[in-house]
């Protein structure tokens, strides 16, 4: 079993999980000016991907740019893991391949805690991969956990690139965003990719 064979019922039910859907989670975040560097390359590729319509090219040509300009903004604090096998426990199905991930760490090598963000994929349907991100930012959480780094939210999304939904994960708690972003809002998707990772990066300099 992997991160993928896991729906949404089937993640809450194995690992005890209090899902909230309701909330307008980021409603107070602080928007984040995109470069101009990536307000040229959406507007070359969002085109482009939309017409191949699979989900390589919606990753490649809008989502990694995107997760890139973070790390860019940044100042590349931040390691960004793209396709990268992740396997935290296995026999729980915690394992497989993550599309995007993020951890707090420089170490671009291999992936060291504290991971902080994963993205997921999706072609069309992000909810039906809505399963599969809780079930990785479980993994997530276990494999900061067993590093002795724990941080109190880890964050996630399911995106087809042009829409994006977002997820917390705090103790057992599962929030599921009520409000769907758009590529056009890119502004407010880097300022909640940002707000999720600063904290982490804030610390690291005051520990």
């Amino acid at each position: 079993m992997a991160y993928s064979d896991f729906t949404l019922a089937k993640v809450q039910q194995d690992f005890d999980l209090t899902l909230e859907e309701r909330q307008n989670l980021f409603a107070e975040i602080e928007s984040v000016e995109p470069s101009d560097l990536l307000k040229q390359i959406l507007e070359d590729y969002i085109p482009l991907a939309t017409a191949i319509n699979t989900e390589k090219a919606r990753s490649e040509m809008m989502i990694a740019p995107i997760l890139l300009e973070v790390r860019r903004q940044l100042e590349s604090q931040i390691s960004l893991f793209s396709g990268t096998e992740f396997n935290v426990e296995p026999e729980q199905g915690l394992a497989g391949f993550c599309d995007f991930i993020i951890s707090g760490s420089r170490e671009q090598f291999f992936i060291a805690a504290p991971v902080v963000l994963i993205t997921e994929a999706k072609n069309e349907n992000i909810k039906a991969g809505l399963g599969q991100c809780v079930a990785s930012m479980i993994a997530a959480q276990r494999f900061n956990q067993k590093a002795g780094n724990e941080i109190s939210v880890i964050y996630g999304a399911t995106t087809s690139g042009t829409l994006w939904r977002f997820i917390t994960l705090e103790g057992k708690t599962v929030h599921i965003d009520s409000i769907e972003y758009y590529i056009r809002e890119v502004n407010q998707i880097l300022g909640i990719l940002m707000g999720a990772i600063a904290p982490v990066l804030l610390t690291k300099r005051t520990a």
